[in-house]
């Protein structure tokens, strides 16, 4: 009896031992199974990416040599929501199973469906190491910096119009003689333009002679009405001559020789050159012509076309800097000191006016030149150039999440800085946006969340189609079984 009682044990601790030494196997060998799943390669065809297959061999569809796909993430990372059909996206299953073809069902998973939910018409990509390095998809953190914004345009170099000036005489003259004798001269002030015979001028010269010898006389008169009379005619023969634009010199150069002068010298007022010249030898002219256009250069003036849609930046004062083409390393700055209030119809510009000094007289009006406007717009969040995608309206951008995951997100740009943008929301200081292939990434997310858009939600408790499964047959009306000939139909 003690003999049986201890077989007995005996065969319980080596059951035992057994069950625990499988375990222990199984516990070991479950890791590397689950990574041998992990890395199980499957293949599609690069003209129907549906067609999926647990095996190399082509495509039944084109005939074309399978492709292998680039491994799922580890699982436990990510959490599957059901799987779908690789042909029919509206089959879903709860679980991996193959179709009716033996193509395996396609896993989609949680993280899949709510990025697709952030921006419509988008779903979250998943790319694998290999791929994103073929692709190169590149990725920058989004941070804060001091955000200057730049704008060029072209200018042209007009005559400031407060420093032009008109010459004219006010008396009808005949030209005697020039002394400017084309356009483009060099004039200074006080220098000596024409000389004009005038029969009107002579008389008031005569006149005033005339008036300053009477006062030379009656000045010891003893009554002092004559006296004060000779001297308010005289007073009223010079305001005559100076009215006339006569010179005080040419006046007291009178009174000195006591000598009428045939002909008066027309001066210019202000120094710069002659633009325009239209009078000549001989020639009438009256209070209604205009002789010579004389314009300063020193200080000019640059009309810049500015767009609309640049036009909130541009301020009065603001600096501007200004280049020739023909002569680099040459900057003028000024001031813009005007912005137009209409905006021009053929160009939908609005003319914006810098004054600059022309040192060196290197510009020229009607002369195009290069112009810079910069403004300071503070700091800001910024976004790169690159990683800005504009379908439509909407502005997008795709977030590097990690673990090959690149998530789309709409955002909301400002004012445009020199190689990005403003960002106003939609990003936050430190995240990861792809700077590199965004159309291919966007191009994929586009057709993922297309193919996701057409598979229903399935309704609760509704049993999946199994693989070879038909739909139920609609049921029929039964017809009556005919009576044999001769007898009873019961």
């Amino acid at each position: 009896m003690k003999k049986q009682t201890r077989r007995i044990r005996l065969a319980v601790l080596l059951a035992a031992t057994a069950l625990l030494a499988g375990s222990l196997a199984a516990c070991r060998r479950g890791p590397e199974a689950a990574r041998v799943a992990a890395a199980r390669v499957q293949y599609h065809c690069p003209m129907h990416p549906t067609y999926v297959s647990d095996k190399p061999g082509t495509c039944p569809i084109c005939k074309m040599t399978l492709v292998p796909t680039e491994a799922s993430p580890a699982p436990g990372e990510r959490r599957v929501a059901y799987w779908r059909s690789p042909m029919d996206p509206t089959v879903r299953s709860d679980g991996p199973r193959k179709d009716e073809m033996g193509m395996d069902y396609v896993p989609v998973y949680e993280d899949e469906i709510e990025g697709g939910g952030l921006v419509l018409g988008r779903a979250v990509v998943a790319i694998s190491p290999e791929r994103r390095q073929v692709l190169g998809v590149r990725s920058e953190p989004v941070g804060r910096r001091a955000l200057e914004q730049t704008i060029r345009t072209v200018g042209r170099i007009a005559v400031d119009e407060r420093r032009l000036h008109h010459i004219h005489t006010k008396y009808e003259a005949y030209v005697e003689k020039l002394y400017v004798n084309f356009t483009g001269q060099l004039v200074r002030p006080g220098d000596h333009l024409a000389a004009l015979y005038s029969p009107e001028l002579v008389a008031t010269q005569e006149e005033y002679l005339l008036a300053w010898r009477a006062r030379e006389r009656l000045a010891g008169s003893g009554i002092p009405s004559v006296a004060r009379g000779a001297a308010d005619l005289l007073e009223a023969a010079r305001q005559r001559l100076l009215f006339w634009d006569i010179r005080p010199e040419d006046i007291a150069r009178l009174e000195q020789t006591g000598q009428v002068t045939r002909t008066l010298d027309l001066h210019a007022d202000m120094g710069g050159y002659v633009v325009q010249k239209a009078v000549v030898h001989g020639m009438r002219v009256t209070p209604a012509d205009t002789l010579f256009d004389i314009a300063d250069l020193s200080r000019l003036w640059v009309l810049a076309d500015i767009y609309e849609s640049d036009l909130p930046v541009v301020r009065l004062g603001m600096s501007a800097e200004v280049r020739l083409p023909y002569h680099p390393g040459k900057v003028w700055r000024g001031p813009v000191t005007y912005i137009s209030p209409t905006v021009e119809e053929a160009t939908r510009t609005i003319k914006v006016r810098i004054e600059v000094d022309n040192e060196g007289e290197f510009l020229k009006p009607d002369m195009y030149a290069d112009v810079i406007l910069e403004t300071d717009l503070g700091e800001a969040l910024f976004v790169p150039d690159s990683a800005v995608l504009k379908p439509g309206d909407r502005r997008l951008v795709f977030l590097d999440r990690g673990d090959g995951r690149l998530e789309p997100r709409e955002v909301l740009l400002g004012a445009r800085a020199e190689g990005g943008y403003q960002v106003l929301a939609g990003l936050e200081e430190g995240e990861r946006v792809v700077t590199s292939a965004n159309f291919l990434i966007d191009s994929e997310s586009s057709l993922k969340a297309a193919l996701q858009s057409f598979a229903p939600t399935p309704s609760p408790g509704a049993a999946p189609r199994g693989p070879g499964t038909a739909p139920p047959a609609s049921p029929s009306p039964r017809r009556p079984t005919p009576a044999p000939a001769g007898g009873h139909q019961h």
